[in-house]
């Protein structure tokens, strides 16, 4: 077998490509450890990496899998070589993610070592090396079109990692394909949704419904340093994303900000990535999308019956009713608009929390 037909990935071990090459030449590891004058411990520590190959290991391996005993130096070398380097920036790097949350929510493995904590970032963002994130993301940062915050800010790097996990969430639902006016027509029943107490419900209900039109609807936990509430995107031409992140943990929020969302995909269909709740979104799409929602929420023909609303709680409760929506929500949009106090009928909302 001749070297030019070897061609390793750099961050891999040199071991990664011996055990492909045992595989597909049906040697055993008791077999390798024999080619290598070692015991099978060692052989399956130089499988993993932990073990450096040196010219008797590597004339073993030429003898075992093929190639040279030189390959397999320079191999080993090269792996060293870009392993030292990526090590030494990578204390860096890894601090510009949450990577306490992105754990303990399960988006990466529990790891010991800083190399297999930097592996398990490349591998979760799909790049080669730290380098190449800020060659991807910050050039998607630079074009998201952002909502205006008046209380926080929001670290990039930990806004790009909330939405790298909604996109592998996105991933696993089998939606069909784009149709805007079977979207626009489902959010009458989305909007009955609204009444229902459970997410555990609502929210497997909601998926289903939207993904028949082409709409991936994901509920991720935002990490620390991210201040989102919702985005929205187009992962390809036939396919959505719908983006929230249950910020506030209250259900005026979160159907707000799904209705919001959802305008977006509407109205302004693959043109941007809006991202809810952090930086500054030109107000002409920003107020299509409110305008949208508020009229979804609240009929025309409602609009004046809702504007009379006083902060008694029967008659909150017989309004929304009367309308098909949560109480909750009428409590948001009287807020929202300025008709009761923000201190006032908040018993009326549902609030919801993460489940550890």
């Amino acid at each position: 077998m001749s070297e030019q037909s070897f061609s390793p990935h750099w961050i891999s071990p040199p071991g990664e490509t011996v055990a492909d090459l045992m595989v597909s030449l049906g040697i055993t590891t008791d077999e390798l450890a024999t080619h290598i004058g070692g015991t099978t411990k060692h052989a399956q520590k130089l499988l993993r990496g932990d073990q450096p190959i040196n010219r008797t290991i590597a004339e073993g391996l030429a003898s075992a899998v093929g190639s040279t005993a030189n390959f397999w130096l320079r191999r080993e070398h090269e792996y060293r070589e870009e392993l030292s380097r990526i090590l030494e920036n990578a204390d860096e790097w890894l601090s510009e993610f949450p990577v306490k949350d992105m754990v303990k929510f399960g988006w990466l493995p529990s790891v010991e070592s800083k190399l297999d904590r930097v592996t398990a970032c490349l591998d979760f963002f799909d790049i080669p090396e730290p380098g190449a994130w800020h060659t991807r993301y910050d050039g998607l940062l630079e074009k998201i079109a952002y909502k205006t915050s008046r209380s926080f800010d929001s670290a990039p790097s930990a806004v790009a990692a909330w939405i790298r996990r909604a996109e592998l969430e996105a991933d696993e639902i089998d939606c069909g394909q784009w149709d805007e006016e079977a979207f626009s027509d489902s959010l009458a029943a989305i909007r009955k949704l609204t009444r229902k107490k459970n997410p555990a419900e609502f929210i497997v209900e909601l998926q289903s419904i939207c993904a028949k039109s082409g709409v991936a609807v994901v509920v991720v936990r935002a990490p620390t340093g991210c201040r989102a509430s919702g985005a929205t995107k187009f992962l390809q031409s036939d396919k959505a994303l719908i983006l929230l992140s249950a910020r506030y943990l209250s259900e005026d929020h979160f159907w707000f900000t799904f209705f919001h969302e959802a305008a977006h995909v509407v109205l302004h269909g693959n043109k941007a990535f809006f991202l809810e709740g952090t930086g500054e979104l030109p107000s002409k799409y920003e107020e299509e999308a409110n305008l949208y929602a508020e009229a979804l929420l609240i009929p025309k023909e409602s609009q004046e019956t809702f504007l009379r609303l006083n902060a008694r709680k029967l008659e909150i409760i017989r309004f929304a009713r009367q309308i098909g929506i949560s109480a909750g929500l009428v409590v948001g949009q009287l807020q929202h608009k300025g008709l009761i106090g923000h201190h006032q009928m908040n018993s009326l909302k549902r609030k919801f929390r993460w489940s550890e």
